[in-house]
C-alpha cells in the first residue's frame, strides 16, 4: 500500500497520472516548500524543534517533554540476526530524524522520534534471565488474532507531521527478515494543563489520560529506566495495546456515572475527592452517609499504585479511530510485573474495562540509548 503521503500528492497533482520522475519531483518540491512555509512564514507557527536521537536514552519516552500529536506503531517478525539488524536501524533511526535520509522524500524530519524495541523470544534467545524475556499474559476483556498479538521488533514513531511517520517506517521496515504483524496510528488532542510544564491529553471518553505517572528524575530512576544488568542499563518495558472503545453505550450515561467510572471529574480533570489535578486522590474521603467520594470500582482507585503494590507506568497514550474508535495504550516501566499486577487489580472489579476491548498487544524491551560509535542494541546484541 502506497503511503499517506503518496496518496495524498496524487490527488492534488494534474488529473492525469504523473509519471514516477515527475511524481518524486513533486514531492521533494512540496515537501521543501512546506519546510520552508513553515520556518518563515508571517504568521504561522514555526517549525518544530528535532529531538535528538543519540544520548543515554531513546527518545520517545521521556523526550519530548509533551508528546508530539501523531503516533504510529509497527509491531514486525525478525528471521535474521538481531545484532546487525538493530545496528542498521539505528542507522536508518540517526539519519531519518537528522533528515538526511532521501526517503523522507524531502519532507522535514521536524520532531520526528523512533523508539525501538525488541520482543521477548529475542531476548530469550540472548538470556531468558534478562528483563524483557517475559511474554505478556492474556486477560479479560481482549478479542486479539494470532497475528496481532506479540512480535520481536516494535517501532514507535512520533512527530507532529502526520506524513512523517509512515514515511519513516517504510525506510526502517525495507531490510531482509523484517515482516511487519500489525500496525496502529494515532492521534492527540489538545493538552490540558497538569503541573508546571506537565501536561496530558483528553481521551475519546471525554477524560484527561495519563495524569499520573513517573515524572520527576527520582521517579523515573525508580520506575521507568533500568538499571541492570548492564547490556539492557538506560532501557525499559514497554507494553503497547489497540483497544477499542464503546463510546456509544459510554455517552449514554449520565456524566455523573460517567465520573463514577473514572473517579475524576470530566472537565476539570480534578479527582472526585478534590484538590488539584495533579493531585493524588484521598481514597478514604467519604459523603457525610459514608459512601466513598471515589467510588470502589472507579479506574483511578483499581489502577493506584499504592492500592496495588505496584510502581508508577508512564502512559504515553494516544487516541485512534481506524479501524474502530479506540485508544492506543503505551506505557513504560522498569518491570513488567507493574502492568500485569496493575491489570490483574482492574480485573477484579474495575468499572473502565467493560467498555473496552484489546484487539491487539505486546510487550518489548525498549533498547538503551545508542549513537554513532555505539550501535542500537550492543552489546546486548553484539554481532
Amino acid at each position: 500500500m502506497a503511503p499517506p503521503s503518496v496518496t495524498l500528492l496524487v490527488v492534488n497533482s494534474a488529473e492525469r497520472r504523473p509519471s514516477r520522475r515527475a511524481f518524486l519531483g513533486v514531492a521533494v518540491t512540496a515537501g521543501l516548500a512546506a519546510g520552508c512555509h513553515a520556518a518563515s512564514a508571517p504568521g504561522q507557527a514555526a517549525a518544530p524543534d528535532p529531538v535528538p536521537a543519540a544520548g543515554t536514552h531513546q527518545a520517545g519516552v521521556t523526550l519530548p517533554r509533551t508528546p508530539q500529536p501523531h503516533l504510529l506503531l509497527v509491531a514486525a517478525d525478525v528471521s535474521v540476526a538481531p545484532g546487525p539488524l538493530l545496528a542498521e536501524l539505528g542507522r536508518r533511526v540517526l539519519a531519518l530524524t537528522a533528515g538526511t535520509d532521501a526517503r523522507l522524500l524531502g519532507l522535514p524530519a521536524g520532531d520526528l522520534t523512533v523508539t525501538v524495541g525488541v520482543g521477548p523470544r529475542l531476548i530469550r534467545e540472548r538470556d531468558p534471565s534478562l528483563p524483557g524475556a517475559t511474554d505478556l499474559p492474556p486477560s479479560s476483556h481482549e478479542a486479539i488474532a494470532p497475528a496481532d498479538r506479540g512480535g520481536d521488533l516494535l517501532l514507535q514513531l512520533c512527530a507532529s507531521d502526520p506524513l512523517v511517520p509512515p514515511l519513516a517506517a517504510a525506510a526502517l521496515l525495507a531490510q531482509p527478515g523484517v515482516r511487519e504483524r500489525w500496525r496502529q496510528s494515532g492521534r492527540r488532542g489538545p493538552q490540558v494543563p497538569v503541573a508546571g510544564d506537565l501536561t496530558a491529553p483528553r481521551n475519546l471518553l471525554g477524560f484527561v489520560d495519563g495524569i499520573v505517572g513517573p515524572h520527576t528524575p527520582a521517579e523515573q530512576q525508580r520506575d521507568l529506566w533500568l538499571a541492570g544488568p548492564a547490556p539492557v542499563a538506560g532501557g525499559t518495558i514497554a507494553v503497547v495495546r489497540r483497544m477499542e472503545l464503546d463510546l456509544a453505550r459510554f455517552a449514554g450515561l449520565p456524566v455523573a456515572a460517567q465520573e463514577s467510572v473514572f473517579g475524576r471529574h470530566r472537565d476539570t480533570g480534578i479527582p472526585l475527592s478534590g484538590g488539584a489535578i495533579a493531585d493524588g486522590p484521598d481514597l478514604g474521603a467519604k459523603t457525610p452517609d459514608g459512601r466513598y467520594l471515589v467510588p470502589a470500582n472507579a479506574h483511578i482507585r483499581r489502577a493506584h499504585a499504592n492500592v496495588v503494590g505496584a510502581g508508577l507506568m508512564l502512559r504515553r497514550s494516544y487516541s485512534m479511530d481506524d479501524p474502530t474508535p479506540g485508544l492506543v495504550f503505551v506505557s513504560f516501566q522498569n518491570d513488567l510485573h507493574t502492568f500485569t499486577a496493575t491489570l490483574a487489580h482492574m480485573e477484579t472489579a474495575d468499572a473502565l474495562l467493560p467498555f473496552t476491548t484489546t484487539t491487539a498487544s505486546g510487550t518489548f524491551l525498549i533498547l538503551p540509548g545508542f549513537d554513532e560509535h555505539r550501535p542500537l542494541g550492543s552489546p546486548l546484541f553484539a554481532s
